[in-house]
């Protein structure tokens, strides 16, 4: 087995102490003193679901409700960027029991968005980098033997879905102001050819506005007939001139023609997912910013066609957003409130849902996301993967916390996971772009 200098698959103990590093911000006030911190199994609810990192850890359960939500500025809008350092010796995310983390992969430039092509590569997007890289573990060792630049000289890429679904002829790439599409034969791990631009500057200037959040996802419905794509705000929460065709979710054909809004009013819908029974859209969301510590809560929903989720004027249902009072009125009773409400300032980024049978059977058919870390919080919150139950296809509006511990003792943050993407035996890929690494999840059992 080649060893290459990006991977590392040694199973990492969790304790230890951090090693001196330098710090990117002012250190925060001590944490405050808190009650017994809660158990695995334990669901949190009202205000005890809105609580720091402290609170976290495997198998904790939250559940927030629009009556939960706090009057706008209750608190004062924080500014409190993470502190990051480097990985502390031998610390390890924290997974529920029987499950294990390794290390896949490390060395990675910033790794963004990631999905598994149907031959089990492991796609991945460097965005600041302007690359795509695959990963291959032929020998499911939990080691890649290969990696490889797929794609170079892109801008911004973070989106990439394979066409057709099943047995795919073109790799797409969602950059932060086109969609291009490079010819894909099963195994390829560098691009045959230079890519086609079917969607943004060329194919009609303008139809996709680059930059603001600048994240791109795409993702294909089953059938591999649409194909989806997420364009977040440019701003926080300005509705000026500059917010068209922003803040959207559009459908196309495969070949980019047939553009349509498919959903509006949703902030910054960063991650894009189809569930696989009952073929709807999903997607994880970055709410508004900059009305305290717990408004307004990120989400992660089923998307109806044509629906209107808020943003900029209302929030979490009929909620006006005091920047914008009185505007609007006849979209009021419109907004849809989404199936699960995530702690404020969380950053929901990249989500999938499980469909393999590594897992215990109660994962199947479930959702996983990926939680950044907040910015705009006095006391930290993300910086984990959560699991969202599902029952017949629908969200019983509580997550629970899997994979933890990213944030020291002290506040200071060693990871942010970005995406979850499902290997072809069951394991759970997690990029980390603090860490430039992607973590390795199995079951006890199983590799």
């Amino acid at each position: 087995m080649r060893r290459s200098l990006l991977a590392a698959s040694l199973v990492i103990v969790t304790g230890a102490h951090a090693t001196g590093c330098k710090r990117d911000n002012p250190a925060p006030a001590p944490p405050a003193a808190l009650a017994t911190p809660p158990t695995p199994g334990e669901l949190l609810t009202g205000q005890a679901a809105m609580g720091d990192w402290t609170t976290d850890a495997p198998g904790v359960r939250r559940k927030i409700v629009p009556a939960d939500l706090p009057p706008p500025f209750a608190t004062k809008s924080a500014n409190n960027n993470p502190r990051r350092i480097p990985r502390p010796n031998g610390a390890s995310p924290r997974v529920p029991p029987g499950f294990e983390v390794t290390l896949f992969a490390s060395g990675l430039e910033r790794p963004r968005m990631a999905r598994v092509a149907p031959n089990g590569d492991l796609f991945v997007a460097e965005s600041e980098s302007h690359r795509i890289r695959v990963l291959r573990d032929a020998d499911g060792d939990g080691e890649p033997e290969v990696i490889s630049v797929f794609a170079e000289k892109l801008n911004y890429p973070f989106g990439i879905a394979f066409h057709p679904p099943a047995d795919p002829k073109w790799v797409y790439v969602a950059n932060t102001d086109s969609i291009v599409r490079f010819p894909y034969v099963a195994g390829d791990t560098k691009a045959r050819e230079a890519a086609t631009e079917i969607y943004g500057k060329v194919s009609g200037g303008g139809r996709l506005p680059g930059g603001g959040h600048w994240t791109r996802d795409i993702v294909f419905s089953r059938d591999g007939s649409k194909l989806y794509l997420s364009v977040g705000s440019r701003s926080n929460v300005s509705d000026d001139a500059a917010e068209e065709r922003r803040a959207r979710i559009f459908e196309l054909s495969p070949d980019g023609t047939n553009d349509r809004v498919y959903a509006y009013g949703i902030r910054n819908p960063v991650g894009l997912a189809i569930h696989p029974d009952t073929g709807e859209l999903w997607t994880s969301v970055n709410e508004r910013d900059e009305l305290g510590d717990d408004l307004v809560p990120d989400y992660i929903t089923r998307v109806k066609d044509g629906g209107f989720y808020g943003w900029p004027w209302f929030y979490i249902g009929a909620n006006q957003d005091p920047r914008h009072a009185g505007k609007r009125p006849e979209l009021r009773d419109k907004v849809i409130v989404p199936d699960v409400l995530v702690q404020a300032h969380s950053a929901s980024l990249g989500m999938t849902f499980y469909t393999g049978k590594q897992f215990p059977e109660g994962y199947r058919g479930s959702a996983f996301a990926a939680e950044h870390g907040s910015w705009n919080r006095a006391r930290r919150t993300g910086y984990k993967v959560i699991h969202v139950p599902l029952k017949d296809g629908r969200a019983t509006g509580e997550y629970v916390d899997f994979m933890t511990g990213f944030v020291t003792p002290d506040g200071d943050v060693w990871g942010r996971p970005v995406a979850v993407a499902e290997a072809n035996d069951g394991a759970l890929f997690v990029t980390d772009d603090a860490g430039g690494c992607v973590w390795r999840v199995t079951h006890s059992g199983s590799r």
